[in-house]
């Protein structure tokens, strides 16, 4: 399975995390950045590559981080195909690919712990969309 990843400088640390665990457990990673510690920089830059690739199909899944998630899911939903979902729970997570079939997960890097993050992304990945009514609700989105 192919991932894409991209994340502002709030989200720097994370991002390296999740690609050496999702990498170590066999995932292939296309890493869109940003990748220095200490400079800022605008979220929109890297998020939108990240969910262009997904959005392309060159990608199963997609993360994207900034510091609340909300502007990197804002900048990511202005794709045509792209579902992303502001998570900050397993629960959430689940939720988001169950009923809403999310494809990019948009993680809040102020307000995630270290420890919770990678169950979180755990989650999203490896839970799959029930269909039915869920299928019909999103078909109307567009």
């Amino acid at each position: 399975m192919k991932i894409a990843i991209g994340s502002d400088h709030t989200g720097v640390y994370y991002k390296y995390l999740i690609n050496n665990y999702l990498s170590e457990i066999g995932y292939k990673i296309k890493d869109f950045g940003f990748y220095e510690y200490g400079k800022k920089v605008d979220y929109p830059d890297f998020i939108h590559p990240t969910a262009e690739f997904v959005e392309k199909g060159k990608a199963d899944f997609g993360i994207i981080i900034c510091g609340s998630g909300n502007g990197a899911a804002i900048t990511a939903n202005k794709h045509k195909k792209i579902r992303a979902a502001l998570v900050w729970k397993k629960e959430i997570a689940s939720l988001a690919r169950r009923h809403n079939n999310a494809n990019i997960i948009s993680l809040p890097a102020r307000f995630i712990s270290e420890n919770k993050i990678l169950e979180i992304i755990e989650v999203f990945l490896k839970t799959e969309f029930e269909g039915g009514r869920h299928q019909i609700r999103i078909e109307k989105i567009d």
